[in-house]
């Protein structure tokens, strides 16, 4: 059963290996609760971020270990739905590493606008409030695919709308909602998300990748617990391979051209444009 369940584990998407991460997270906490009578607030208190700053210093994880808990059965099952429509629409079109930046980034700087909102201003700073929910790094993706494929259309129950005026609702509806005093924390990490998502894929359109630092990071932290010795390397003399590489460099090219065109024809005309060759170009090219 344990080989079974990695076997089907390893078969999901990043945007699905997330959602199993925090529904597990969801019924274990609730489990352990009921179990062992632990209050919900003591069992995940080390896991939510504080409003406060010192506190947060005594655990700086929560700014990433926040969006894997939720505060009930809707707020986990509205914040797994969305990942699952925005999750299977990026990976389409981009690779699991770039989801993974505009997520947790998405995830981070939604976490420090709640951090700073609640030290700032003044109609805030009584309250005691904690920040739990991946909804910064869900608006994240979908205001980055708003932003990057904004013709792109999708089906809203009986109609077909453009992808950016599903961006501008959400976006909106949070600004209004922080007008009303309705979780006004969750509602400014909402935004936070959505301006990280915004900026990165604005930035991508420009040939920069935002995100690259970050992904350097991640591969410095998975290495420190990396125990494989990698075998001594030997110098070995060849001779020069320029037209070899020459050939790889008009691969690469020629790939990426096809790749943009695909990606320009989809802002213009929406993903169900593409011919069905062009949409299997485009998953291999997200695998790579």
């Amino acid at each position: 059963m344990s080989t079974d369940l990695k076997y089907q584990y390893a078969r999901l998407n990043i945007a699905e290996k997330i959602i199993a991460i925090n529904v597990v997270v969801f019924i274990v906490t609730r489990l352990i609760s009921v179990l062992f009578g632990i209050t919900g607030v003591s069992l995940v208190s080390w896991f939510e971020l504080p409003k406060d700053f010192f506190s947060f210093i005594t655990q700086p994880w929560s700014i990433i270990t926040y969006s894997f808990l939720h505060g009930g059965f809707m707020h986990i099952f509205w914040n797994m739905l969305m990942l699952f429509y925005v999750g299977r629409m990026f990976v389409n079109l981009f690779s699991n590493r770039r989801f993974i930046n505009v997520y947790f980034l998405g995830v981070i700087l939604g976490g420090i606008i709640f951090l700073l909102s609640y030290n700032i201003f003044p109609a805030l700073t009584g309250q005691n409030n904690v920040l739990v929910g991946a909804s910064a790094g869900v608006t994240a993706v979908l205001i980055f695919l708003c932003t990057y494929t904004p013709n792109q259309e999708v089906r809203v129950v009986f109609f077909n709308v453009k992808l950016w005026y599903v961006g501008v609702f959400f976006v909106l509806t949070d600004l209004i909602q922080i007008g009303y005093g309705a979780n006004i924390g969750g509602r400014l990490a909402h935004l936070g998300g959505a301006f990280l998502g915004y900026i990165y894929a604005k930035k991508l359109m420009d040939g920069v990748d935002i995100g690259s630092g970050f992904s350097g990071m991640i591969d410095w932290f998975l290495n420190l617990f990396n125990k494989e010795k990698k075998a001594p390397l030997k110098t070995v003399y060849r001779k020069p391979t320029s037209n070899l590489k020459k050939e790889v460099s008009y691969e690469k090219e020629t790939h990426q051209r096809q790749v943009d065109a695909i990606l320009d024809k989809i802002s213009k005309s929406g993903y169900e444009s593409l011919s069905n060759e062009e949409k299997d170009f485009l998953f291999k090219a997200g695998k790579e």
